[in-house]
């Protein structure tokens, strides 16, 4: 029979350890959130080997004496709380003296702190939860906590940790969720001794968006405001254009914690309702705050998921504020010369456009039914595969993106952007198992400018993508230049396509070489699709025709490479069982 005992301490912290600290982005996390709650306008990250060898966070804050520099280091030690209602309305970002005690247990440990009004510092040594060393130490005001072979000790977990380079990613988007929502703090991160980022202070925080995410974010975000008794909202949010594949373009904060929120973040897609394209997201800094009392942070040890008291209400204040936002900025800011005025009152009715194409079939008039029920997909029969396309018979274009076609025995209606990608797909994927495909140089390059992260991703994809016919070439920092594209995407923008590769991929955790081979199918996809005929985009006999021969030299001519059908069939039977010639 097992006994029951009370494990160790140096054990217990270790478990503790777990659920704060994930991975060296868990620490810096961590650390900076405590440099934010001392008060901090300076502070400075250092990374060597992705977090594997060093993490360094030093800051210009309040610091702590000596007695509670050796207090922090105890579990269940803190200057934050200090009574059972605290816990429910918390007002800082962490416990200083919850966190470092965990990260103390599973690395070999470094802190110095000063306070301003001290001559000398305190330092102290741990090595795997023992404290090795107490000292004074000459310092500046302020804390510097340096983190040293983090998981030596432990090294189930340390096998765990994946490349340098998707760490160090992991580090950057850390730091960037934090210094999106403190324009008013200086952020530096280093790793390996050269710059990664700097973020000096902003006096808006749109100027700390634009520097965060992006200049190209500018001139297309919109300033979001909303007041009331019970929470305010404010922040920046794209217009419909500026749109991503992921919702990694989606910050949240929730007095001043970076969250994920669901309710938050449907909400936002919510107030976009009709505007935004099925799969796509906004780019959003959102900051709610709400009472302290009102909301619960600690449902989640790594404090990044939140409880709301009223989360309905929440929930429709964001989408009525996003709403109003869109609505304000999608107005007119000119006067047209000559106002159009309608002729006829009332809403009418999307035309169906038809475009002819050789001889309409006779139109013979019938007597109408009393009700129509239209075709289900369970009464579509087995999809048409015994003739080839271009041997169906071309009757037309419908909606400028359907192309009806007749068969001995049925009506076949072909999705024309579904149809070209799969023909696109399939040609680059042989030329780029034999040979680079056809490239189109661009006058004038185009170019792009990521996150560190992001830039990684791109630069391990370079050599795949030229043989796709992309060109892409490092531009310094994290800006690339688009030197070239595929030869059918001439004329179209490519930043859109690199962009939303490198999302897709960064959003799956894709990073490095054997990251980026897994993903050559979706870049391909990807290519296709933005190179492929649009929906509303009118075609002549011609374009139609070799449509149609095209798709008899596909593989697989039935499913774009999304999975979604290129073409659908009515049967003769099923046309009259739902005119009610036959019952």
């Amino acid at each position: 029979m097992s006994e029951v005992r009370i494990l160790p301490e140096i054990l217990s912290n270790k478990i503790a350890a777990g659920e704060v600290v994930e991975r060296p982005a868990s620490v810096v996390k961590e650390l900076v959130e405590n440099a934010l709650d001392a008060g901090s306008t300076k502070i400075m990250v250092e990374i060597e080997k992705g977090g594997r060898s060093l993490i360094r966070v030093s800051d210009n804050g309040t610091g702590m004496g000596r007695d509670d520099a050796l207090l922090s280091l105890e579990r269940y030690a803190t200057s934050k709380i200090s009574e059972d209602r605290d816990l429910f309305q918390i007002k800082t970002l962490g416990f200083r003296g919850e966190a470092l005690p965990s990260i103390a247990a599973v690395s070999r440990f470094h802190l110095i702190t000063r306070e301003k009004e001290e001559a000398s510092g305190t330092g102290i040594v741990v090595e795997g939860g023992k404290i090795k060393e107490v000292s004074e130490a000459g310092a500046p005001p302020g804390t510097l906590v340096e983190v040293k072979q983090l998981f030596f000790n432990t090294p189930a977990r340390r096998k765990f940790l994946k490349t340098i380079n998707t760490e160090m990613g992991h580090i950057a988007d850390t730091l960037s969720s934090i210094a999106l929502s403190r324009p008013e703090v200086q952020f530096r991160l280093l790793h390996n001794g050269k710059p990664v980022k700097s973020w000096s202070v902003s006096p808006e925080l749109v100027q700390r968006v634009v520097d965060v995410l992006g200049k190209e974010l500018g001139s297309d975000l919109h300033r979001l405001t909303l007041e009331s008794d019970a929470v305010s909202i404010t922040g920046w949010i794209s217009s419909s254009r500026i749109t991503r594949s992921t919702s990694r373009g989606i910050y949240i904060y929730v007095n001043g914690r970076f969250v994920r929120d669901r309710m938050i973040q449907h909400g936002l897609i919510e107030g976009y309702h009709g505007s935004l394209m099925k799969g796509q997201y906004p780019v959003a800094v959102l900051l709610v705050t709400v009472p302290f009392d009102r909301v619960d942070v600690n449902v989640h040890p790594a404090k990044n998921e939140v409880r709301f008291v009223e989360q309905q209400n929440i929930h429709q204040q964001v989408i009525r504020s996003v709403s109003e936002t869109l609505h304000r900025s999608d107005r007119p800011k000119w006067t047209p010369s000559k106002p159009a005025v309608s002729q006829t009152s009332g809403v009418s009715e999307p035309r169906f456009t038809f475009r002819p194409a050789e001889e309409r079939i006779p139109f013979r008039k019938e007597e109408p039914a009393e009700t129509m029920r239209p075709v289900g997909i369970k009464e579509q029969e087995t999809l048409w595969e015994q003739q080839f396309f271009s041997d169906l018979r071309l009757i037309g274009q419908a909606h400028s993106t359907y192309i009806i076609c007749e068969a001995q025995d049925a009506l076949v209606l072909i999705d024309q952007h579904a149809a070209h990608e799969r023909v696109l797909f399939e040609q680059l994927r042989r030329r780029s198992a034999t040979a680079h495909a056809i490239s189109q140089t661009l006058l004038l390059p185009e170019t792009v400018d990521l996150g560190f992260r992001e830039a990684v991703i791109l630069e391990d994809m370079i050599p795949d993508l030229k043989r796709f016919g992309l060109e892409v070439e490092p531009f310094g920092g994290n800006t690339f230049a688009i030197k070239a594209v595929p030869d059918f995407l001439a004329g179209r923008p490519a930043k859109p396509l690199v962009l939303e590769m490198v999302e897709q991929i960064a959003a799956e955790g894709g990073s490095g070489s054997s990251g980026v081979k897994a993903a050559q199918e979706q870049c391909l996809i990807l290519i296709a699709c933005h190179g492929a005929i649009r929906a509303n985009q009118q075609l002549t006999e011609k374009q139609m025709k070799a449509l149609l021969a095209q798709l008899d030299e596909c593989e697989t001519p039935s499913h774009c490479p999304h999975g979604r059908p290129t073409w659908i069939r009515w049967t003769s039977g099923s046309l009259e069982k739902s005119f009610r010639r036959i019952v």
